[in-house]
């Protein structure tokens, strides 16, 4: 008889038997992964020399280092302060990992911009080591993450109700300034699926005004190809062009 392994990390078959909790992490992380993803692809096939691409390439470091940062702040703000509330110490872990990650976004701040102002001859060797510390920085938040959805999902889950949650979760979003919510719905539109856009945006449609949502399914319309735009709007219940009857 075979027995099946868990790995670390990984829920039990009986976890996933269970009906889905809600999640505060999933979303963002996926959102982040890839805004991780694309900002280094981009830094490693830039032509240095090239003012235009350097520029365009440093500018979407920065605003990712600013995103990690923010981001930080608000797990710290919302999810470590609700699982220390009621479990002393059990977001300690992640708690010093964010120390860690917010010195190492202070030398990559420092380090993009030491690539802007170097001369010439001294911008490829400062490029490379940008690249090559940008990717352990994003190696770490991706194994950081991994224990955030897991450990911290679980504490969450053992401590907090899902209405408790989207108490907590609602919070968290009405400290979003508009700027670094347009962009965090443009990184969900590119990294999530159908399904989960249209929950997250029939959420949305219920509980803000309508025109910061029409304004945020505009951002996400830009990330969307034509197939999954359709699909979003149907699960929305709107045209996918103005005028169209839905069906």
């Amino acid at each position: 008889m075979h027995q099946t392994t868990t790995l670390p990390g990984q829920p039990s078959a009986a976890a996933l038997s269970k009906a889905p909790r809600l999640d505060l992490y999933t979303s963002i992380h996926k959102a982040l992964r890839q805004f991780m993803s694309h900002t280094l692809g981009r830094l490693g096939t830039m032509d240095v020399a090239d003012a235009e691409e350097r520029t365009l390439a440093l500018d979407g470091v920065d605003a990712l280092l600013a995103m990690m940062r923010s981001h930080l702040q608000h797990e710290n703000d919302f999810l470590h302060t609700a699982i220390e509330a009621r479990r002393p110490g059990g977001a300690r872990h992640t708690a010093d990992d964010h120390l860690l990650h917010q010195d190492a976004i202070g030398n990559l701040e420092d380090e993009s911009r030491a690539v802007r102002d170097a001369r010439d001859e001294h911008r490829p060797a400062l490029a490379q080591r940008l690249y090559r510390h940008l990717a352990v920085f994003i190696g770490e938040n991706l194994q950081h993450m991994q224990i955030e959805e897991t450990e911290n999902n679980a504490a969450l889950w053992a401590l907090y109700s899902d209405q408790e949650l989207a108490a907590i979760h609602d919070r968290l979003l009405a400290s979003v300034p508009a700027d670094e919510m347009a962009l965090v719905a443009r990184w969900m539109a590119a990294a999530l699926s159908v399904q989960e856009l249209a929950g997250l945006f029939g959420e949305m449609q219920l509980k803000a005004p309508a025109p910061a949502f029409e304004a945020l399914l505009g951002v996400a319309r830009t990330q969307l190809d034509e197939r999954r735009w359709a699909q979003l709007c149907r699960a929305l219940g709107r045209p996918p062009v103005p005028g169209l009857m839905t069906v």
